[in-house]
């Protein structure tokens, strides 16, 4: 059939029966993307439309108190030291001794005796009479404590406790070999004479267990304090 016949065939047809079907799809395409255009603008609206309506929480500021501090002293770091001199270097003495010098012998015809001082007297110190230290390997320890607390209590002058008036002393307090004590010394007053010896009348009381040097009991000075308080249970 020749192309003129062709053509004159297909120019009687209807114009949607001579188009190819590349055409009529992308004659459809056009319709089906405006429904598309229209239905997404339709879903977003509705979202924006109907979604419920969402908003930040305020979660505010959250920060640390800062505090000042006092910074510290600046150390300042001394000067190295000076160089220390090296000592001179001793010098020999170039004095020539005779080789003829000698030493006089000493004999007791040039020195007798009666002429030579007489020795220390050899007195015997009692060690009781001074405080002194003796040595001792176990201090000695107080027995009846409590009991002189109550003492304490007794003997405390009564114008002084209704006046709240106290104070510390220390003795010296000799014990001997048997735990006794004997000659007793204000070491540091309390300021005050009635404290004072009250404390030496309780230090007479006192019973202790003896110092011991190499598990012998001796006789020893112990530093003994009493404290004079209103307050004191």
């Amino acid at each position: 059939m020749s192309d003129e016949v062709l053509h004159s065939v297909l120019k009687g047809l209807p114009e949607e029966e001579t188009l190819t079907a590349n055409q009529r799809f992308k004659r459809s395409y056009r319709t089906v993307g405006a429904l598309a255009v229209f239905a997404s603008v339709a879903v977003h609206f509705a979202a924006f439309q109907f979604f419920p309506n969402i908003q930040a929480a305020d979660l505010g500021v959250v920060h640390d108190e800062l505090a000042a501090i006092d910074l510290p002293p600046e150390v300042r770091i001394p000067p190295p030291p000076e160089a220390i001199v090296r000592p001179a270097r001793p010098r020999v003495s170039e004095s020539i001794l005779d080789e003829d010098i000698t030493i006089a012998a000493t004999t007791f015809d040039e020195n007798p005796a009666s002429e030579l001082a007489p020795p220390p007297p050899d007195v015997e110190v009692d060690p009781s009479e001074q405080p002194v230290y003796v040595d001792r390997d176990t201090e000695p320890r107080l027995l009846n404590g409590p009991e002189m607390i109550r003492l304490m209590d007794r003997l405390y002058p009564a114008i002084l406790k209704e006046a709240g008036v106290g104070g510390d002393v220390l003795m010296w307090v000799w014990v001997d070999e048997q735990g006794n004590p004997g000659n007793a010394r204000i070491n540091r007053s309390s300021g005050r004479i009635q404290l004072d010896e009250v404390a030496l009348a309780i230090a007479a009381q006192m019973r202790f267990e003896p110092a011991m040097l190499r598990d012998k009991a001796i006789g020893v000075w112990v530093a003994q304090p009493i404290t004079f308080s209103v307050g004191r249970n």
